[in-house]
C-alpha cells in the first residue's frame, strides 16, 4: 500500500450488475472516486456516467490494460475458468491496491449425512470444494493477490424477492435451510472489507439467521397469503452459515437483518419471471 489516503484511490468494480449497481451508488455517495466495468458498457451501464465506465472482458486480455494503475477492485462476477483467471491475477499483482472477490458459500461442502440435521455450523475454516472451478478462482486470486473473499449466502432485494421465487415454483416448502443477505446490506460489506478486511483473509457473508423453506413458505402463506405452488422434494439439509467474524472482524452493522420483516418492503413482480 502507498501512502495515499485510501478515499483518493479509485475503486474499480469489475462486472457492475445487480450487487455492482448498489455499490457503485454507495461508493459514489462516500465520496469515492469510483468507476464501472462491464463486457458493453453502453448497454449494461446505463446508471453510470459516460467518463465512468470501463469496457472490459476477462476473455480479452488487450481489455485489462483499461483497468487504471494502482486501484482498488471489487470483483463482482464469477471468478473462472482458472485458465483465464491466473494470468490475469498474475497482471494484476503488481498494479492493484486491494482486492475484494464475492465468492459464494457454495465453495462449503453439504453433509449428506442424515443424522446431520440441523447441518453444522460453518465458520471459514469448514473445508470447501477445491473442485468447483470458481472456488478454483477465487483461491487463485487470494494467493496471487492477497485478495480478501467474501463467501455470500444467497442474494435478495429489490428485483429478487424470495416471495417471486415461492410463487413461481422455483422453490417450495422442505427442510432445507438457506442463507440470506441483503443487496443493501453486501454492498455496505464491501465496502467494510475494502477499509477493514485483512488481505488474504476470508469472510462469511450471511445475516447470520438460517431458515428452512418451510419457515420462510409458512411466512408467505400466514403474512402474505401466497400459497407454494411447487413441492421441493430436495432431502438436502441446506447448511447453516455462521457469520460471526463478518460481524466483529469488520465491525459490520446490519441494518436489514430480519428477512420476514424485509421481505414486507419489496412487493411482488408485476409480471412473475425471476430476474
Amino acid at each position: 500500500m502507498t501512502s495515499e489516503q485510501p478515499s483518493h484511490i479509485p475503486t474499480v468494480i469489475l462486472g457492475a450488475g445487480y450487487t455492482g449497481r448498489r455499490l457503485f451508488s454507495l461508493l459514489a455517495q462516500a465520496g469515492r472516486p469510483v468507476l464501472a466495468t462491464s463486457r458493453n458498457p453502453t448497454t449494461n451501464l446505463e446508471f453510470v456516467p459516460d467518463h465512468l465506465r470501463i469496457p472490459f472482458t476477462l476473455e480479452d486480455p488487450t481489455k485489462w490494460s483499461n483497468l487504471p494503475y494502482r486501484a482498488d477492485l471489487i470483483w463482482c462476477f464469477p471468478a473462472q475458468p482458472l485458465q483465464l483467471v491466473k494470468p490475469f491475477a498474475e497482471y494484476l499483482r503488481p498494479r492493484v491496491q486491494r482486492v475484494v472477490v464475492l465468492g459464494s458459500t457454495s465453495a462449503y461442502g453439504v453433509s449428506q449425512e442424515p443424522s446431520s440435521y440441523p447441518p453444522p455450523w460453518l465458520d471459514e475454516t469448514a473445508p470447501i470444494d477445491m473442485s468447483r472451478p470458481r472456488v478454483q478462482g477465487e483461491e487463485c486470486l487470494r494467493q496471487e493477490c492477497n485478495a480478501i473473499v467474501l463467501r455470500i449466502a444467497g442474494i435478495y432485494g429489490p428485483g429478487r424477492n424470495p416471495l417471486d421465487w415461492i410463487r413461481t415454483g422455483r422453490v417450495g416448502p422442505s427442510s432445507k435451510y438457506v442463507n440470506l443477505i441483503h443487496v443493501e446490506d453486501l454492498a455496505a460489506i464491501c465496502l467494510a472489507a475494502l477499509e477493514r478486511g485483512v488481505p488474504g483473509e476470508v469472510y462469511n457473508i450471511s445475516d447470520g439467521v438460517p431458515r428452512t423453506w418451510s419457515e420462510i413458505c409458512r411466512h408467505a402463506a400466514e403474512r402474505h397469503g401466497l400459497r407454494a405452488v411447487a413441492t421441493d422434494h430436495d432431502s438436502s439439509p441446506g447448511k447453516r452459515i455462521a457469520n460471526a467474524k463478518m460481524i466483529n472482524a469488520l465491525s459490520v452493522q446490519l441494518r436489514r437483518p430480519d428477512l420476514f420483516e424485509n421481505l414486507a418492503g419489496l412487493g411482488l413482480d408485476p409480471i412473475g419471471p425471476i430476474r
